[in-house]
């Protein structure tokens, strides 16, 4: 049963990955290995925790040491560990269900239409980057996936031809990872280390921003010889534009940006999940909209009512994550991740070459369970010490690297981000086509920032 996960993980990775030929919507894929690999794990519990890689069941049987046998393995998967990992993939559903409520709200109002307005160029070269600029300190703001969200939706406005709009969606996805992992709370590994102590706010700011940055330009600078042309922007009818003043538009625009950006400052404040500061600005959001609208003719209120706005939300997408991350879950629990990373440790014993092969491993797995595994691995130890320890002192270069290596290295397939997930589920994406046309870009930045830090950390 241990192996069969692998082998049921595997085998629906190939079918979203083979999405578009299969004809078979990638969300299915998702749901079903993410509920099949915890049915293996349930069927096969006693000898997949009998052999002892389950990094979670020796502090459950402390906790719990009234439970034995089978009884305590079926509770342990059941009560612990499904509930432990539902809680945290809700946080990022109903993080990523207020998001793109928020986003879908601005674009109703015409808000993002005050933002592509002003951008005026049409040439392919300029207009990426410009947007990749935006993404990439937006990102460092907000975070890679609230980000990419906004960004598609701008995108929309902007850009008619779906072929195109993909290749730009793509490279808001590179240039948000990279925006993400230089700032504390531009990625969940970057939040994740920032919150265990493992780096601090000023160093990772300092250490990876230059290397975040390049992690960018290289790929801009490849696509800046060879990309010809003008965008065709698409064509807005006029009794669209009679629905809403410009003065709601402008408002609405910055009630939605405002209540984005309230969510780092919220969970700083109180400590708790993003997903709640997201949802308090939705709720904010509605009640000012109800109100706004009250007076309005009744088609127009029912077009704008946030429960009509709902509809329009891409509930394939929220599904697609949730199979996805519980599947990984699964993985997680059972102890899969747990010798994957003892294995780069014993092979490699290089922190650098650990930090790359964690980075284009979050390319094809979560970043989240990456990481945590590797802070699970590798305590912080206390300045001063010299050797191999040094550098997994607070801000040492281990943990720096892999700040960057995390959050970037997912842009190499499509499916490794949560900004890609994102922008996968929104514009409907072709991961084949994505392989083709991207991964071997964001390889090259990723490199190119890497051999950058690498530089900079010799100097």
């Amino acid at each position: 049963m241990f192996v069969l996960m692998v082998v049921i993980f595997v085998l629906g990775y190939t079918a979203i990955a083979l999405e578009h030929p299969l004809k078979v919507d990638k969300a299915a894929s998702a749901l079903i290995i993410g509920t099949l690999c915890w049915v293996a794990y349930i069927l096969g519990g006693e000898s997949i925790i009998h052999l002892g890689f389950s990094p979670s069941w020796s502090t459950f049987l402390a906790e719990n040491p009234e439970v034995h046998g089978l009884h305590a393995i079926h509770e342990f998967i059941v009560d612990y560990e499904i509930i432990h990992h539902l809680g945290e993939i809700s946080e990022i559903l109903f993080f990523l269900l207020g998001a793109m409520t928020i986003v879908e709200m601005v674009d109703q109002h015409e808000g993002f239409k005050i933002i592509t307005d002003k951008i005026k160029t049409t040439n392919k070269v300029k207009l990426l980057w410009i947007l990749s600029f935006l993404t990439f300190f937006m990102s460092a703001l907000l975070d890679n996936l609230t980000t990419t969200i906004v960004l598609v939706a701008l995108l929309r406005k902007l850009i008619d031809d779906k072929q195109t709009r993909w290749f730009f969606a793509s490279m808001v996805v590179l240039a948000a990872n990279a925006g993400g992992a230089w700032s504390p709370i531009g990625d969940v590994t970057t939040i994740m280390l920032w919150i265990g102590g493992q780096i601090t706010a000023a160093k990772i700011i300092m250490g990876v921003f230059l290397p975040s940055l390049v992690c960018m330009v290289v790929p801009l600078a490849i696509l800046s010889f060879t990309m010809k042309g003008n965008v065709t922007r698409p064509t807005v009818e006029e009794e669209e534009e009679n629905h809403i003043s410009k003065g709601e538009g402008i408002l609405f625009l910055i009630l939605g940006v405002g209540g984005l950006l309230f969510v780092p400052v919220f969970k700083t404040l109180t400590h708790l999940p993003p997903y709640m500061g997201m949802l308090l600005s939705l709720g904010v959001l509605w009640v000012v909209s109800e109100i706004k609208h009250k007076d309005k003719p009744k088609e127009v209120r029912n077009k704008l009512k946030v429960t009509a706005i709902l509809r329009r939300v891409d509930v394939p997408t929220v599904l697609f994550f949730l199979g996805i991350l519980s599947a990984v879950a699964a993985l997680q629990s059972a102890g899969h991740l747990n010798i994957l990373a003892k294995y780069l440790d014993e092979q490699l014993g290089n922190i650098f070459l650990i930090d790359l092969a964690i980075g284009v491993l979050s390319s094809v797995v979560d970043n989240v369970p990456l990481v945590a595994g590797a802070m699970g691995m590798y305590p912080v130890h206390e300045l001063g010490v010299t050797g191999y320890d040094a550098f997994f002192v607070q801000d040492g270069a281990f943990w720096e690297f892999l700040a960057y290596t995390a959050g970037t290295g997912g842009s190499m397939l499509i499916i490794g981000s949560a900004a890609g997930v994102a922008a996968m589920g929104l514009e409907r994406i072709d991961f084949i086509w994505y392989l083709k046309k991207i991964s071997w870009l964001a390889l090259v930045g990723y490199l190119a920032g890497a051999a950058f830090y690498y530089i900079e950390f010799g100097l």
